[in-house]
């Protein structure tokens, strides 16, 4: 009798010690961030910045993994191996997540269905920006007017097949009925500099490299692929004012989790990226690099990526794109 008394008690000391760590605050461990880029662009950068948010309020450290390569896929297939606890996630951006699937005709992994939505920090909004001593056009209607004239004398500054500022422009100019030629470049960087240098007319670019070119008067900006008027370019119209409505051309920048993360751990986590723009230090240094904010819940941000697959399959479709 008294051994089963002793078992007992064991059993019931068990049990308690075993509720008490499963009762325990998540996460009681350091998390990973495993990012899509090398160190020091703008993807690695918001990243960082969330880990340092997560990491103030759980007390927790959150290790940044960078894993360049294979246009993100690398990264984000590691993460769709990993185990759905709660302490391995995935920072990328809008190439990696919703164009890559349709670029790449073979995969390991699925972006779409691997990887959960968890919540984005912010996006950056394409901008058509010409050489303003190459090009007699002050906006988008301009634009297209003069090139219909004049198609032998614009060419378009490719920053790469399948990128997302060349399959905007092949949306574009399909639905301007334009029919340029595209002078491949590579990256936007050589892009860039390639109509800064009025070899080439026009360039798809984010702003928060090139404001400079813009306050010199070198470069001119026609219209910003946004679906509204951003508070850092008050003064330039979007493309939906000039009469494309529904161009929108911009690259989010957010977490997703392994497929099977508990729903609970889903929704902190998606509380911690929409809490970080309460952060006045967070926010400077957004509207420093031109990231326009983007607090959105779980359902709502599944529901952006689920809607931005539908439009870029059809871009990448339509402009026969392919990376391998």
């Amino acid at each position: 009798m008294p051994k089963l008394v002793r078992i007992v008690s064991f059993a019931l000391a068990l049990i308690a010690v075993t509720g008490a760590a499963l009762a325990q605050p998540y996460p009681t461990k350091p998390i990973k961030i495993v990012v899509s880029t090398s160190p020091g662009g703008i993807t690695d950068i918001l990243a960082r910045f969330l880990g340092a948010h997560i990491t103030a309020k759980t007390g927790q450290t959150v290790v940044i993994d960078n894993r360049a390569g294979g246009s993100g896929n690398i990264a984000m297939s590691e993460v769709s191996r990993a185990a759905p606890d709660g302490y391995t996630f995935g920072f990328a951006n809008t190439g990696n997540i919703v164009i890559n699937p349709f670029l790449f005709s073979k995969l390991n992994y699925d972006p779409l269905n691997d990887l959960i939505p968890v919540g984005p920090i912010g996006t950056v909004q394409l901008f058509l920006v010409s050489n303003a001593a190459r090009l007699p056009a002050a906006n988008i209607k301009d634009f297209v007017a003069y090139a219909k004239a004049n198609p032998d004398k614009i060419s378009y500054a490719g920053a790469g097949a399948g990128t997302t500022p060349d399959l905007a422009w092949h949306d574009f100019a399909r639905r301007a009925g334009l029919k340029l030629v595209v002078v491949p470049h590579r990256g936007t960087g050589p892009a860039t500099q390639a109509v800064l240098g009025g070899d080439v007319q026009i360039t798809f670019v984010s702003m928060g490299p090139h404001m400079a070119f813009v306050k010199k008067g070198v470069l001119r900006v026609l219209g910003a692929a946004a679906p509204k008027r951003l508070p850092h370019m008050p003064d330039v119209p979007t493309f939906g004012e000039q009469g494309f409505p529904g161009f929108v051309a911009e690259t989010w920048f957010a977490l997703f989790a392994p497929r099977g993360t508990p729903k609970a751990i889903l929704d902190q986590i998606n509380g911690y990226t929409r809490g970080i723009h309460d952060d006045p230090e967070m926010a400077r240094r957004m509207a420093s690099s031109f990231v326009s904010p983007l607090p959105m819940t779980q359902a709502a941000f599944a529901a952006l990526v689920k809607s931005d697959a539908t439009k870029w399959e059809r871009v990448v479709k339509e402009s026969g794109a392919k990376l391998d």
